[in-house]
């Protein structure tokens, strides 16, 4: 249990750490992306304007629009920019035929390679996009349809590079920190885990210390019933210390059962030792008046502990015999489906709490919250079940529909 905590504790914190980084990386990416785009269109709209080239440089001063830009405090335009940038652009005639390809400002495409671009862009039906590395923008004049391409290499390599640098630096992270927690959640949960060995040693050396004054109480009520004959004060010891005696080796056994989780596995037939559990309990629902039907899937066959599934069918059984309601219904299905067997037991009952489902198969857990049920037990027989399959590596888990009936379910791997 504490092997499954510590690593519940550090696949959390993985998974917590994925995540925000996630959130981090997605979120520079899309800003980092958006700002791509963002000062592509500013620098595509001049070009559009001026039908795919920059207005003409001349000196500041002498009233040309590049002095009108910077006199209206225009920030789309600097005067490196038409240096800076690498376009071309492809102009289409009503029927589709090419009017001109201008492709002096771009060294890496020639007209024929130009014009694919550009009809590659109609085709995608977009007003501004992006076309491998090159953004667009599509507008009409009069009949004809313009095309401008600007050159993004640079900035989507740029971009590119930042992702896999993220992606890699968050790994290597990652793996730092995964190496971390397995150091340090050792030492975190080594308190845990020892108090929890403590309690379950102290567990086991109480129940071997109580059995001995267990049997001599027992055998001296006994001796005492043989010198002064019945009497009714010592029926009530006997019945108490059985009691006692009950629940100190279900308390040993539950304690033997978590301390060696490896169990030696024997193949065997699983359908006919649930056959066998059944027919004890055939008669005792009869004389309830209780429903008792089965279907087992014939020639099932496991690897475990023969003895411990026995007593995991009989807790199961004993339970849904015990908490059924008058002239209830009890299910016994064993089945196999795909890589799994399927055991599971259900009963109706007069109430179930769906609260109380999650810790049905915690230690001394009743339903009946007096502890005064008169259907006795202890509140151990689930728990029991439950470290039986989790000895096998398998789930056991209970639902209900209606809060008037009860599944408890057991998956066994096949």
């Amino acid at each position: 249990m504490i092997r499954k905590l510590r690593h519940k504790m550090i696949l959390a914190s993985m998974l917590s750490l994925l995540f925000v980084l996630a959130v981090i990386l997605s979120v520079a990416g899309v800003l980092n992306y958006q700002k791509i785009v963002t000062d592509a269109n500013k620098v595509l709209t001049i070009l559009v304007e001026n039908d795919g080239k920059f207005p003409m440089m001349e000196p500041p001063g002498n009233g040309s629009l590049l002095d009108d830009k910077h006199r209206k405090g225009d920030r789309r335009f600097s005067a490196e920019l038409p240096y800076e940038s690498r376009y071309f652009s492809v102009f289409f005639a009503a029927d589709e035929s090419v009017i001109s390809v201008n492709t002096g400002k771009i060294a890496a495409e020639n007209t024929q390679t130009a014009v694919e671009y550009a009809r590659a862009a109609i085709r995608a039906g977009k007003e501004r996009g992006f076309s491998d590395d090159y953004r667009y923008a599509v507008y009409a004049v009069g009949e004809e349809t313009h095309i401008v391409f600007l050159d993004c290499g640079r900035e989507m390599s740029s971009f590119r590079s930042f992702l896999f640098t993220s992606g890699a630096v968050s790994a290597v992270g990652l793996a730092a920190v995964l190496l971390l927690l397995f150091f340090l959640s050792a030492r975190i949960v080594k308190p845990f885990s020892e108090n929890y060995e403590k309690q379950k040693q102290f567990i086991t050396d109480a129940g071997h210390e109580l059995k001995t004054p267990l049997t001599i109480i027992d055998a001296d009520a006994e001796v005492l019933e043989m010198d002064i004959g019945e009497n009714e004060w010592l029926n009530d010891i006997q019945t108490q210390t059985k009691r006692l005696t009950e629940l100190t080796n279900s308390l040993i056994q539950l304690s033997r059962i978590e301390e060696q989780p490896q169990i030696e596995k024997i193949e065997f037939p699983l359908s006919d030792l649930a056959e066998e559990t059944l027919e004890s309990f055939q008669t005792l629902a009869k004389t309830q008046n209780k429903q008792l039907s089965a279907h087992i899937q014939p020639m099932l066959s496991m690897n475990g502990d023969q003895k411990a599934i026995r007593q995991l069918m009989s807790i199961l059984m004993d339970n849904a015999v015990k908490y059924s309601d008058d002239g209830g219904r009890i299910e016994f299905t064993l089945e196999k489906q795909k890589n799994a067997i399927h055991l599971s037991v259900f009963n109706t009952a007069e109430y179930v709490a769906k609260e109380s489902l999650p810790h049905l198969f915690d230690r001394f857990y009743r339903t009946d919250r007096s502890r005064n049920s008169k259907t006795g037990g202890y509140g151990l027989g689930l728990s029991i079940a439950a470290a039986v399959a989790a000895a096998h590596k398998g789930k056991i888990a209970a639902a209900t529909d209606d809060e008037r009936s009860i599944l408890i379910t057991v998956t066994f791997p096949a």
